[in-house]
Order: C-alpha cells, then structure tokens, then sequence
C-alpha cells in the first residue's frame, strides 16, 4: 500500500522557493521563486539578492536613507526575475512560478515577457499598495492566472542529521 502523507506539487515547488529563499543575504526579506514547466520539472530557481559581481559585503542592506542609492532597493535583483534569468534562456512559455509573496509590477513584466502562464503564491502582504495593484491589473490584463497557495500543511521539515 502506497503512502498518503506525501506532498502536492505546489507544496513540493513552494518548498524550493522557500529553500532558494534561504540564501538570501538580505536582513528583512527573503524571497525564492521556482520556475516549473507543464511537465512538472523544475526549470529554474532563484532568490532576492544583488547581480553578479556586485558583493554583498559592499553594497547596501539598508531599507531607508534620506538618499535611495544607499538602500538595497537601486540594486537588489528580486527573486522572481533572478529565475527567470537563471534559465539560462530555455523557454517559460507555459510555466509557473512559485513564489513566497506575491510579485510587484517590475517582477509581473518580466513574468508575462517571458511566458509564464501562472503565478502561485503564499503571501499577499502589500496587497493595497500600488505596486501589487499594477501588477494585478497587468496579470490580469495578459492573462497570466495567479493563485494563493492552497494547502493545510503549516510547515515542512529538512533533517540533515
């Protein structure tokens, strides 16, 4: 007889985004995404942090100043369009992302621009803001389906040891 306590694909594919989500050095927010095709195979994978060959150690952390080029928001790479680039150029069309909070507008054009169809997501915390609302309205526009995730499970356990 067969196991029953195994998880769904959305909870296999959110469980990557949480994990990518892992290594982020960012001190507030850590953010992973997905990318998964049609046939269920992860494509791509990514999480919140600044571009290639700019450190970490150097570039700013900070979430205010009283000048913007010295907060990590100029600089950071989201999540979203890290897998997106990460793909290394194959095709999206068709895919989903997974993703821990729902996409602001930059992340939702790179989202319909390279053809994913869906978004799956677990947290929709800057719902009212004006951001989430364009991006809604430019999802909803191409036609690009978003969900909330839909699970009863509150957590999911890795033992190393």
């Amino acid at each position: 007889m067969k196991r029953t306590d195994y998880i769904s694909w959305d909870e296999y594919f959110m469980g990557i985004s949480l994990l990518a989500a892992m290594r982020s050095k960012d001190p507030n927010t850590q953010v992973g995404a997905c990318i998964v095709n049609s046939d269920n195979i992860i494509i791509s994978t990514g999480y919140n942090g600044f571009p290639k060959g700019c450190s970490d150690d150097v570039f700013p952390w900070e979430r205010e100043s009283s000048e913007v080029n010295k907060t990590k928001y100029p600089y950071v790479v989201h999540a979203e369009l890290n897998a997106i680039l990460n793909s290394g150029g194959r095709s999206l069309k068709g895919a989903r992302v997974y993703v821990a909070l729902f996409p602001c507008n930059e992340c939702a054009k790179a989202i319909i621009q390279s053809g994913i169809h869906e978004v799956v997501y677990l947290s929709d915390k800057y719902a009212d803001t004006e951001s989430t609302r364009a991006s809604k309205y430019m999802l909803n526009a191409a036609g690009v389906i978003f969900r909330q995730l839909d699970t009863e499970r509150e957590e999911l356990r890795l033992i190393f040891k």
